[in-house]
């Protein structure tokens, strides 16, 4: 299968033959995809007016427009649906996209919409700053061109022979190297354990890292993602993906940002891939107590008078008060009842975080009760509720949790 080259000819044509030449030389195969919207310098194996179809327009009636934003926008659309089709076609092994802004925006856009495991780089001007919004949850490697993607010269041949010599050390896999198979989205590598997804935070490392211990030593492979909202989105797009086969979704903190207003919610879909794809899981309330800022300064001035602790300088945290925690009781009810797959929670009754317990500076018991009595009133009876007299943290709170993922992956029912 080849290597995809995805970018606009008419800019940066020369780039993308000098690398199109040297995966070639390397024995890789190459599939050159124009997004341009005038002429290439050299003939692409698809043309940007196939990929403007794909979004639903014209090459044509793009150019007589003459609006850099919507071509860029509907080239960036039109690029993930078709290497979507190619690689369900069989012929996609790798993408590998050059450019500044738009090009960023245009490659990445197919990367995204491309399953974990296929190998993803992208060569951008951009790539030394912030690049959360073109990543997302996707395993793309951005790789900083250090200057303008604007001819070959000393140091731009570099950059691009070390790209491309990457993807080809990437798809050109030796032999003693795990055979991995794709396959609709579907990765399966020989011999491997079933896959377990858990959510961590600091104050709930010793729940998860005992029952991560447990799973392990019975057989299970766990993956393990920080509740940072990046962390809880790229756990939903596994799941999502088909590659999880139990979740232990015991942080679920991220609800509580997005909810009041922090910064690391995941967004409004957190807490539904398992649901919808009827993954057995088990959900707890770790760190819900909590919501996260930068530092003191950053924190919105609305919030004036509220309870804060100082984890490090740099974050912030601000305690959930019992109106909120109400709201955040239903709305994991809600998703929790509307799951297709065999669902429990479990309540810790002593405290959700590392610093909600007695005698520690989060500690509110009503706004506990308040959560739980939520919880209690929106589940629906086809959901197992199993409330504990133990805090999250304790060894025989996570002795509980393993043992009622084992029933659900068992008996496929709560």
């Amino acid at each position: 299968m080849p290597v995809v080259l995805l970018g606009t000819l008419d800019t940066k044509g020369a780039e993308y033959q000098f690398v199109r030449d040297l995966l070639r030389s390397r024995g890789v195969s190459t599939l050159v995809i124009d997004a341009g919207t005038q002429s290439p310098p050299f003939p692409p194996d698809i043309g940007s007016d196939q990929i403007f179809a794909a979004a639903g327009m014209s090459l044509e009636a793009v150019r007589k427009a003459n609006d850099r934003g919507q071509a860029v926008e509907a080239a960036a659309r039109g690029a993930a649906k078709l290497v979507v089709e190619l690689h369900q076609q069989g012929k996609v092994d790798g993408i590998l996209s050059l450019g500044g802004s738009a090009g960023t925006t245009m490659g990445t856009a197919a990367m995204r919409a491309l399953p974990f495991g296929v190998p993803k780089i992208m060569v951008s001007t951009l790539a030394s700053g912030q690049v959360r919004q073109w990543v997302g949850v996707r395993d793309i490697l951005m790789m900083h061109s250090v200057v303008d993607i604007s001819g070959l010269n000393r140091i731009s041949r570099q950059v691009l022979t070390n790209a491309a010599l990457a993807m080809a050390g990437m798809v050109l896999r030796g032999e003693n190297v795990e055979k991995l198979q794709i396959d609709n989205c579907k990765l399966t590598i020989d011999n491997l354990p079933p896959l377990i997804a858990a959510t961590m935070f600091g104050v709930t490392t010793p729940c998860v890292s005992a029952c991560r211990t447990q799973l392990e030593a019975a057989g299970h492979e766990v993956l393990v993602f920080h509740a940072t909202g990046t962390g809880g989105q790229t756990m939903e797009a596994f799941i999502n993906d088909g590659i999880i086969e139990g979740v232990l979704d015991l942080t679920t903190t991220e609800l509580a940002d997005e909810l009041v207003g922090g910064i690391l919610s995941a967004g409004k879909d957190r807490l539904t891939a398992a649901g919808l794809k009827g993954v057995p899981q088990v959900i707890s309330l770790g760190a819900l107590d909590m919501v996260n800022f930068g530092p003191p300064e950053t924190v919105p001035e609305k919030f004036k008078g509220r309870r804060f602790y100082q984890h490090n300088p740099s974050v912030t945290l601000m305690r959930t008060t019992p109106e909120e925690n109400d709201k955040l009781g239903r709305e994991i009810a809600e998703k929790a009842s509307a799951a297709r797959g065999p669902t429990a929670i479990l309540v810790p009754l002593r405290g959700v975080s590392a610093i909600d317990r007695e005698g520690q500076p989060f500690w509110w018991p009503e706004a506990d009760r308040a959560l739980f009595q939520s919880i209690r009133n929106w589940l629906g009876p086809q959901v197992k509720l199993v409330e504990l007299g133990m805090h999250i943290n304790d060894p025989t709170f996570a002795d509980m949790v393993v043992q009622t993922l084992r029933l659900l992956l068992n008996s496929g029912s709560a």
